[in-house]
């Protein structure tokens, strides 16, 4: 069974690596996002396997957050992976105990990536 993702980013070129990277790996890329309100209505459309989420997105501060948390009401068992440049302790927490699945600092190793969002889908240890 093929597991599906929305990659949500600002930038067309990492949404680019991180989709090549996920193909690679056997992921079909269902949508991308440049935005968190984009990323939010195509969470709600599609229900994606995983979502990458960059944190630090264009429009009102904390667009990000918003994103993980309105994508979460949605649906409080998405699997959601932070992927994003910030490297900042206070905000990275401030995710996890949003409820994102886990944190992938940029740039990163395409194994990294590919071993943490299947983990997220197939692993007891991320229900």
């Amino acid at each position: 069974m093929t597991r599906r993702v929305l990659i949500a980013d600002d930038s067309m070129l990492m949404r680019r690596m991180i989709g090549e990277t996920l193909v690679s790996d056997g992921w079909e890329i269902v949508a991308e996002a440049a935005d968190g309100e984009g990323a939010v209505r195509k969470y709600r459309q599609l229900r994606p396997d995983a979502v990458t989420l960059d944190i630090i997105m264009p429009g009102p501060p904390g667009a990000g957050m918003k994103a993980l948390t309105d994508i979460l009401k949605i649906d409080p068992n998405a699997k959601i992976v932070v992927v994003s440049a910030l490297n900042q302790t206070k905000i990275i927490s401030k995710a996890i105990r949003a409820g994102a699945e886990d944190f992938i600092a940029k740039p990163f190793m395409p194994e990294q990536l590919q071993d943490t969002l299947r983990g997220c889908v197939e692993s007891p240890l991320y229900v």
